[in-house]
Formats: structure tokens, sequence, C-alpha cells
């Protein structure tokens, strides 16, 4: 038997309707306060690998939508990847008036449909939660790949030495092994995030941590 996870049979299962795709990506299905967290990321985004208006950004993971929907519009061009192709049909109807945007199924462990050297940022959020590790060091190491020089991404994950973070990873690992869900939450650390981003050819890598989360940010050498 594979134990190379499905994600995308498991992604599928999961947003087959748009209520269900909501509360597994974001625990409710609230329009106002998806836009309160949308506003969030946002500002982190803009606090650290910055939206300028001539920037074409991809996000890892998109989901249906969510940051997207208000990222575009400030943005040249926004590409949306996710391992969902019912994900993506949830976005596609979420953005149907967004004219500024892309669309891209992925196998969930590359992105090999985006051409090399082909955007300005990437972001993954709220998504390296429910990847092994290798596989988050893989979108770094293709994050980099398609980056522009000059490029930047930034990354997020529950902070494992946070007290949140420890006590998801306690109410994970006392899930009995045979009936912890395939999308089963995963913590990261500030240290694996340094590395990651570093062995994936990263420079200038900083590390914030707030509450639940530590972020991960770099530029791709010019």
């Amino acid at each position: 038997m594979s134990t190379v996870p499905n994600y995308k049979a498991t992604w599928n299962h999961l947003a087959e309707t748009e209520h269900s795709a909501l509360i597994h990506v974001a625990g409710y299905t609230d329009e106002a306060r998806l836009k309160e967290s949308v506003d969030v990321t946002l500002r982190m985004l803009q606090m650290t690998i910055g939206i300028n208006p001539e920037d074409r950004f991809l996000e890892i993971g998109c989901g249906v939508g969510r940051v997207g929907q208000y990222l575009a519009p400030k943005v040249s061009h926004w590409t949306g990847c996710d391992v969902s192709e019912n994900m993506l049909a949830h976005a596609a109807r979420r953005l149907k008036n967004t004219p500024n945007i892309s669309l891209r199924a992925i196998s969930g462990h590359d992105l090999s449909p985006i051409p090399d050297a082909s955007v300005n940022a990437v972001y993954c959020t709220v998504v390296f939660m429910h990847l092994e590790e290798w596989d988050r060091f893989g979108y770094m190491k293709e994050a980099f790949r398609i980056l522009k020089p000059g490029g930047r991404f930034m990354c997020d994950n529950a902070n494992l030495d946070s007290a949140g973070g420890w006590e998801l990873f306690q109410a994970s690992a006392s899930i009995p092994a045979d009936e912890r869900p395939k999308h089963i939450s995963r913590c990261s650390t500030e240290a694996e995030f340094r590395t990651f981003l570093s062995k994936a050819g990263f420079q200038d890598v900083k590390l914030m941590l707030q509450d639940l989360w530590v972020f991960g940010w770099g530029k791709k050498p010019l």
C-alpha cells in the first residue's frame, strides 16, 4: 500500500459543496468573518513581502479564493493554485466578476503547470498544517523556481512552540492512529522554516511569531 498522501482525493471530498469547503478551510461560512480573516492576511502580506500594483501574485492552496477575491484588485494578476478541482470550481464562481485572475489545478506535490520565473510574489497561508514536512519544503523549492529574480515568498503555519500550537499538537496526537483524519493538522517551528527557506535558496530570510502562528519569508536573489 502506498504511503504517499493523496491530497487531491482528500480535499476533493472535503470540498464537495461550498459549505463543506468553507468549513474545512476556515471553520465557518459567515462572509463577514471570512472578510475579517482576509484583512489579517492582507496586512501580513503587506508587512512581510509587500503588495505592489505591478505584481503578479500566486497563492499555493487558494481554496475557494477567499484571499484572491480581495488581493486580485490590488495587483496586476493573481493566480490561485489548488490540489482540489472542487475547490477551484467554488473559487471560479466566487471570483467570476474578477477579471485579472487564473486558476490552476496542481498535483499536491509541485507547481508543474506554472512556468519558471513567471511571478513576482508567492504565498501559502493556512495550508502547510495539512502537509507533511517534505511537501512543505517541496513547495518552497517550487516557489523559488517560479519566482522572477528578486521575487518574494511568504508562508505560515501553526507554531509548535506556542501554547496554542502545543495544544493543537496534543489534540492531534490524542486521536488513535487508525482514526486520524487525512487532513489532520501539523505544526511547524521557527527552526524548520529557517532551514527550509534557506535550503530552498531564499535570501534575506526572516521569521516572525504572532500568537499561534509562525511566519517565514524571503527573496529570490537577483
